[in-house]
């Protein structure tokens, strides 16, 4: 029996009350209780005065984790209102449920949202990559003036009853949501509460920024029973233009129910049909944004070979192509299938993109072997006859960031710049690092707010050897 529940082990107190400290990756605040134990604070502001509910409390951890539910002396920049009920700990603990995650920062206003998560990518880069450096997070444009209605994607769980909901946070529980107001209006219009999930562990929902038509993707438990599900998602679609696919337990390929199996997002001028499963930006003007901006931090050239990697449906890909044109060349590496194969089909008709489909340090060690790590003992392979060498490079990873060999066979493959794209400010600062004790530069930072009222965002960094 641990001492968290063993009875005769003295039990933390249920609530405290503390001054708290700075911000901290991960969207809380530090604070530290009179005997100097550690306890990290969601839902409150650096120097505000409150009252903290315990969530994680064991009396052997080295540092404890709350939750606000009072706040005795507020900061000037916390909002009167919560953008959203569900998430705001004041209002859910006071009816004995924890708030769901999916915006830890609704309590604060934007601008003092955005300071917070400059404070955390400037100490990530001070402490992880040995770079002092002044950030400024940018607003999205046309941001909404309360950060609301951004999100063109949803994940839902579903609980026992059928019904759609979130987890709070570091929870298995399903707490019901009727409303999200995160997200496009065309998403809540679905009006997915209404109906009964039961056999579906997860809904996917998608809704081009455009106005297109929405998808709903289910992935169905091994018990479900798929007739009465594709019947209840057959009001959903009766009289809406929206789409309908499901992945049944154990099979390699979703069924479509009603519509179509993608969804056709816009950037710039170009188009592109993105399965149910497939990755895209999720701000509704992160797209557009990124599409200019990330391709202009690369900076490629007429005639020169560019490295996409991470490259997901192939957003920037496009911009790639096109400022290489048809005498240079773009290798796009995408591990997902399904979104590789959304890839191949954008750019069939460009034949100086090959896409290609694997873990990104495979396909590096396949196509370039004389960058990989030299078998102990032996010599490193010599050059075979693969794509040209990339002149520059553009990455965007998931949250774990490239990791060392990436870096490590980038280096070696020495392109003249690389633009690094990360949703996670820790593993780029530990990436960067890596890139400069290899002695490549960081020329520059931006950091952009594409999910406000969350602590997440969005980092692109320039490097030069």
């Amino acid at each position: 029996m641990s001492p968290a529940t063993d009875p005769a082990a003295p039990a933390a107190p249920a609530e405290l009350e503390l001054r708290l400290g700075p911000i901290a990756h991960g969207g809380h605040t530090v604070a530290r209780t009179a005997e100097g134990r550690v306890v990290f604070v969601r839902h409150g502001l650096p120097g505000e005065r409150v009252r903290v509910r315990l969530t994680e409390a064991a009396p052997e951890a080295r540092f404890w984790r709350g939750d606000v539910v009072d706040v005795l002396q507020a900061d000037p920049h916390r909002r009167e209102r919560h953008a959203w009920e569900l998430a705001d700990p004041l209002v859910t603990w006071a009816r004995g449920r924890a708030p769901v995650g999916g915006a830890e920062l609704g309590h604060a206003e934007l601008p003092a949202q955005r300071q917070l998560k400059a404070a955390v990518v400037a100490e990530q880069l001070s402490r992880l990559a040995g770079l002092e450096h002044e950030v400024v997070v940018e607003a999205m444009p046309g941001e909404d003036p309360r950060g609301l209605g951004w999100r063109t994607r949803a994940h839902f769980a579903v609980d026992a009853a059928g019904r759609i909901g979130m987890h709070p946070h570091r929870s298995a529980e399903i707490v019901p949501v009727d409303r999200f107001p995160l997200v496009l209006p065309a998403i809540d219009g679905l009006r997915l509460a209404e109906l009964d999930l039961r056999g579906a562990e997860r809904v996917d929902v998608a809704a081009p920024a455009d106005g297109g038509a929405p998808l709903v993707h289910l992935t169905l438990a091994p018990e479900a029973d798929g007739g009465r599900l594709r019947r209840e998602l057959g009001r959903l679609a009766a009289g809406r233009d929206v789409s309908v696919t499901a992945r049944a337990a154990g099979a390699r390929e979703p069924e479509t129910w009603a519509g179509r199996p993608s969804v056709v997002e816009h950037a710039g001028p170009y188009r592109w049909e993105v399965s149910a499963e497939g990755f895209w930006q999720i701000h509704r003007c992160a797209p557009g944004l990124l599409h200019r901006a990330v391709p202009d931090a690369a900076a490629a050239r007429p005639g020169e070979h560019a490295l996409d990697l991470y490259a997901g449906a192939g957003l920037f890909t496009a911009a790639l192509a096109d400022a290489v044109g048809g005498d240079g060349t773009v290798v796009a590496v995408e591990g997902s299938p399904v979104t590789s194969a959304d890839a191949r089909r954008t750019f069939a008709d460009r034949p100086q993109v090959r896409v290609e489909r694997g873990s990104v340090e495979k396909v590096l060690g396949r196509l370039w072997p004389e960058a990989g790590p030299a078998p102990r003992g032996r010599r490193r392979p010599a050059r075979g006859r693969g794509p040209a060498r990339p002149d520059v490079v553009l990455l965007d990873p998931p949250r774990a960031g490239a990791g060392r060999t990436v870096v490590d066979q980038l280096v070696a493959l020495a392109p003249r710049r690389v633009a690094y794209l990360a949703c996670d400010p820790a593993t780029l600062a530990r990436d960067l690092g890596r890139f400069r004790r290899a002695g490549w530069r960081v020329r520059s930072v931006r950091a952009f707010d594409m999910y406000p009222n969350t602590h997440h965002v969005e980092t692109l960094a320039v490097l030069e050897p």
